[in-house]
């Protein structure tokens, strides 16, 4: 087949969208599909749209749906428009309703959903490459944070939680990722000037990030709002545990009972258990079990085995369309299969 893949993500952007576009497309490709990846629709004609983010996308997923009402749409969910766009913005809503499959990221995100939409919603986990785990620095309890400075990250919890660590703790911050907000850079800044434990590298090549990742004794992921963390994906294909935020998107990829939790902007809390992973050798030891615990969820196979599935499912003549163009329903009955898988 020929599929169309839009993610709002401009290219050479190194952020979650982007990398899940382009590893689907390489993925696609492998199991023999012709693959188009653009940032917004340029009306090229495709046998499937696989569209990213419910509003940032939805011109090209309105304008697919106008073009080819009986051919495949496939909107993909991955963050902000699950756990906020699609409650709020009725283009995101309108995109729920034009897609002929929902994608989401970890089952949890699945619970944002309707009843009614639930049996056209399917749970594709974002996979990584393995990185074989490095030395770690020998003068510091190195932990690294990984994402882009944007506010939904919470960027700066794990910088305001070493001020609550004790002066005898050897633990450092380093974190890699670009200020995609104007003022973050200077509070990255900022933070580096009064806390000399804590360093910010800026955005640095995927190769890198992924090497630093490796060396590190933990990840912290401090978000407010995640759909499926990719860096979450590549710290359990790497070996490394993590410190997370009890927020869906975290426990939809770590799971309901994973031990690292801490409540969302809550740095005492976060500081009280990077203290225990760094002193208690047995703590740290549960975290590390506990991510390997996961770590076949996020295998590249299962993810290109997924897609493939996804793709069968799409062509069958038992599957149809079912979308709503201008008041009017263009349907017949969904193809039988479990609400989420």
């Amino acid at each position: 087949m020929k599929i169309s893949i839009i993610t709002p993500a401009r290219a050479g952007a190194r952020n979650g969208n982007r990398n899940t576009a382009l590893r689907w497309a390489r993925f696609l490709r492998e199991l023999r599909h012709r693959v188009i990846v653009e940032q917004q629709w340029s009306g090229v004609r495709s046998d499937v749209m696989i569209a990213l983010h419910a509003r940032r996308s939805f011109d090209s997923i309105r304008r697919y749906a106008e073009a080819f009402p009986t051919r495949p749409l496939v909107v993909v969910l991955t963050g902000t428009d699950v756990y906020r766009d699609i409650h709020a913005d009725e283009h995101a809503k309108r995109s729920l309703e034009l897609a002929t499959r929902l994608i989401v990221l970890q089952e949890m995100a699945a619970k944002e959903l309707s009843s009614s939409l639930r049996g056209k919603t399917r749970v594709i986990y974002q996979s990584a490459r393995k990185v074989e785990r490095q030395a770690p620095l020998a003068g510091c309890f190195e932990v690294i944070v990984s994402g882009h400075l944007r506010t939904e990250k919470d960027p700066f919890r794990a910088a305001a939680a070493v001020a609550h660590l004790p002066g005898s703790s050897r633990i450092r911050i380093t974190h890699v990722g670009g200020a995609l907000e104007s003022d973050m850079a200077a509070e990255a800044r900022a933070w580096m000037a009064r806390e000399p434990r804590y360093k910010w590298l800026g955005e640095v090549a995927h190769g890198r990030a992924l090497r630093i990742l490796a060396r590190a004794r933990l990840m912290v992921i401090s978000s407010r709002l995640e759909g499926g963390a990719n860096v979450v994906s590549e710290a359990l294909r790497s070996g490394v545990p993590v410190i997370a935020s009890k927020v869906s998107g975290n426990v939809g990829m770590l799971g309901p009972r994973y031990p690292g939790y801490y409540p969302v902007g809550d740095e005492r809390a976060l500081a009280r258990l990077l203290h225990r992973a760094e002193c208690d050798r047995s703590f740290h030891a549960l975290l590390t079990e506990s991510c390997a615990a996961r770590a076949p969820l996020i295998a590249p196979d299962r993810e290109r085995a997924a897609l493939d599935d996804l793709m069968s499912e799409l062509q069958s003549p038992d599957t149809v369309n079912v979308r709503t163009l201008r008041g009017t329903v263009r349907a017949t009955p969904l193809l039988k299969t479990p609400l989420v898988r």
